[in-house]
């Protein structure tokens, strides 16, 4: 399989996360189906996350086996790696909260109040709130696309597609999860907005087809899906106090139940037809 159609097929599997965003122009929607919106979303993002974590330390569990000989400096590298990763995810999205959006906050406000009203805690709009989930789920999916590209460059031709459909169904998941922050929203995000969203989410993983097809690298694997983690720890969890802001308990739990399960399903489906 030649990088062209390798890049093709990372594009594609990176490109459905566009049908699921159609969703956060839904309008009319009462706070409590907003609310079950919102706890399905999270359900999602809270399996992604289990599941990034698991596959970003097989790389560490492979290099732990071989430190019993001897050879520590792989370990140590890609324990480091991930550390520095999750932190930088999660601290970085912190930074942008308090420090961009108070920023921008203080700039649309006049009078003598607006440095004390700059100096609140910042909660993160609908919109910033989908752009930092469509950036989590941007470096997560770049290591997919990188598991695309390694799996092609060995010759795995079967696996390959398999992984890109599979990681094409995840990605539709992804795309409700970006778009139900924004759903039921009294001012409808623009297709142009979606379309940025989208490509912030899905594009990586065409990016990550290219770079695994040519470069085979533990420690780049484990740095993107750590990032990812990172970035899902903060946003989960904000999606948590929307969902309680916005319906009950009785249909928060379940909208995170079938969420989660959601996430499951289509990772059962990857890894069974993967073998």
């Amino acid at each position: 399989m030649n990088a062209t159609t390798v890049t093709i097929l990372g594009a594609l599997a990176g490109l459905t996360i566009f049908l699921g965003l159609p969703v956060a122009r839904l309008r009319a929607l009462s706070s409590r189906s907003q609310g079950f919106l919102n706890a399905v979303a999270t359900g999602v993002l809270i399996f992604l996350l289990v599941d990034i974590l698991g596959k970003a330390v097989e790389p560490i569990h492979s290099a732990l086996s071989t430190a019993h000989r001897g050879n520590v400096t792989t370990l140590v590298g890609l324990v480091a790696i991930y550390a520095v990763g999750v932190a930088t995810g999660l601290l970085g999205l912190v930074y942008f909260n308090r420090a961009v959006l108070s920023r921008l906050r203080r700039f649309r406000l006049d009078g003598p109040g607006a440095a004390v009203a700059a100096a609140l805690p910042v909660a993160p709009t609908a919109r910033s709130l989908a752009l930092m989930i469509a950036c989590g789920l941007g470096l997560h999916n770049f290591s997919e696309g990188l598991a695309i590209g390694q799996s092609a460059a060995s010759g795995a031709l079967a696996f390959t597609g398999v992984l890109m459909v599979g990681f094409g169904l995840h990605n539709i998941t992804e795309g409700f999860g970006v778009a139900a922050p924004m759903a039921g929203e009294e001012q409808r995000p623009s297709w142009g907005f979606l379309g940025v969203a989208g490509l912030i989410g899905g594009g990586p993983t065409f990016l990550g087809t290219l770079v695994g097809y040519h470069v085979v690298s533990d420690y780049a694997f484990v740095l993107f899906l750590a990032l990812a983690a990172g970035a899902l720890i903060y946003v989960i969890n904000e999606m948590f106090v929307i969902c309680r802001r916005l319906t009950t308990q009785s249909w928060l739990a379940p909208g995170l139940l079938l969420g989660f399960l959601a996430g499951f399903a289509t990772d059962l489906f990857l890894t069974y037809h993967g073998g």
